[in-house]
C-alpha cells in the first residue's frame, strides 16, 4: 500500500513539473456568419452558416423552394432533392460546392421515408459521399418531412 502511495505522489509531482511553449496566434481562428434566415417574412435567430476556418458549418436545411418560399411538392425524395439545392447554393457563396461536404446529419420525421430520403440523397451528391448519421425525428418545423444540416471543409 505504501508503494503505491509513493508511486502516486511522485506522478503527482512530476505532472506538475511539465513545461509546455505554446504560441497564442496558433489558436487565433477567424469566425464568420453568413446571412440569418428569413421565413414566411420571419427572421430566425440563427445563422445560415458560420465559418471557421476553412470549416463551413451549415444550418439545418429543410426543403423550401426559395422561388415560392413553400415546401418543394411530392414529399421526402423531392425535399431532399430542394434541401441539397439550397446547400449548394450556400456553399457557392464561399467557393464550395457538395464536393467539400465531409459530414451530414439527417432528420426523418417518418423512418418510414429513408428509402425514398437515401436515393434522392445518392443521386444529389458526388462520390465519396460525406459521413452521415440518420435519426428519427417526431416533429419538424413548417411540416417539412426532413431536415439536413452538414458540415463542408475547404482547401
Amino acid at each position: 500500500m505504501i508503494k503505491y502511495a509513493t508511486i502516486g505522489t511522485a506522478v503527482a509531482a512530476l505532472a506538475g513539473c511539465v513545461s509546455v511553449d505554446v504560441d497564442d496566434t496558433n489558436f487565433a481562428t477567424n469566425v464568420s456568419h453568413y446571412g440569418g434566415m428569413t421565413v414566411g417574412g420571419v427572421e430566425l435567430p440563427f445563422s445560415k452558416a458560420v465559418i471557421v476556418g476553412n470549416t463551413i458549418y451549415l444550418a439545418g436545411e429543410v426543403g423550401i423552394d426559395p422561388e415560392t418560399g413553400s415546401i418543394a411538392p411530392g414529399g421526402t425524395g423531392p425535399e431532399t432533392t430542394q434541401i441539397f439545392a439550397n446547400l449548394e447554393r450556400t456553399l457557392n457563396t464561399f467557393d464550395a460546392d457538395l464536393s467539400d461536404l465531409v459530414k451530414c446529419t439527417v432528420y426523418l420525421g417518418d423512418m418510414e421515408d429513408y428509402g425514398k430520403m437515401n436515393a434522392a440523397y445518392a443521386a444529389a451528391l458526388p462520390d465519396p459521399k460525406p459521413a452521415r448519421a440518420t435519426v428519427g425525428v417526431s416533429g419538424l418545423a413548417v411540416g417539412a418531412h426532413l431536415e439536413i444540416d452538414c458540415i463542408a471543409v475547404t482547401s
